[in-house]
């Protein structure tokens, strides 16, 4: 009767011991997954300035709002280089503003437009020039985009409407103050410029 005591002991401790070895990785095995999941957590924090303050992000939603970052850089870009008025400090300005979204492409772009005597004629004619954005086509396994609007110059007797199509790529890039979205438009050009109408003012 005694050693079938002794037995039955051994046997309890045994398991006990067991489940307690058992116990013990399990809650080493937990504690290294919870770390893992929050060093990647981590990871996938990043900060964005806003307005100079550090705002929390998620990568992921980050990564699931690019599209929208894409398309608002390259309104951007277009509103700033083609918004103009009369005055030579301003185009200068709004110019150099948007050299700054754009690869070398944009620079021989404005080059050209000076040659041709475009942002003097302008300032002769004390016209306004602005744009109206209709859509922009995004391609994201090529990173390339279409812009599709309209330009209008406004002179001081009448209005004339031109059709603005222009096609490029896109590349990420480190976010600065001067390009807050990180996004840097390559290759871009002009694709369609043509003459819709020519209003006179007197009409309206």
């Amino acid at each position: 009767m005694l050693i079938k005591n002794i037995e039955q002991r051994i046997k309890i401790n045994k398991i006990i011991s067991i489940s307690t070895i058992a116990f013990a990785v399990f809650i080493v095995i937990a504690g290294f997954f919870f770390a893992y999941r929050m060093i990647e957590d981590s990871r996938r924090s990043i900060y964005i300035l806003d307005n100079g303050v550090p705002v929390l992000a998620k990568q992921t939603d980050v990564l699931l709002n690019r599209p929208v970052e894409y398309k608002a850089q390259i309104e951007l870009f277009h509103r700033l280089f083609f918004t103009l008025a009369p005055d030579d400090t301003y185009i200068k300005d709004n110019i150099q503003k948007s050299l700054y979204l754009i690869d070398d492409s944009g620079k021989k772009e404005y080059t050209n437009l000076k040659e041709k005597g475009f942002y003097n004629q302008i300032i002769a004619s004390s016209s306004m020039v602005s744009i109206h954005t209709d859509s922009i086509a995004l391609n994201m396994e090529q990173k390339k985009f279409s812009f599709f609007g309209k330009q209008m110059i406004t002179r001081k007797s009448s209005v004339i409407t031109r059709k603005l199509i222009t096609e490029g790529f896109f590349e990420d890039i480190i976010r600065s103050p001067n390009n807050p979205h990180g996004v840097i438009l390559k290759n871009w050009r002009i694709i369609n410029n043509e003459e819709l109408s020519n209003q006179n003012k007197n009409s309206y």
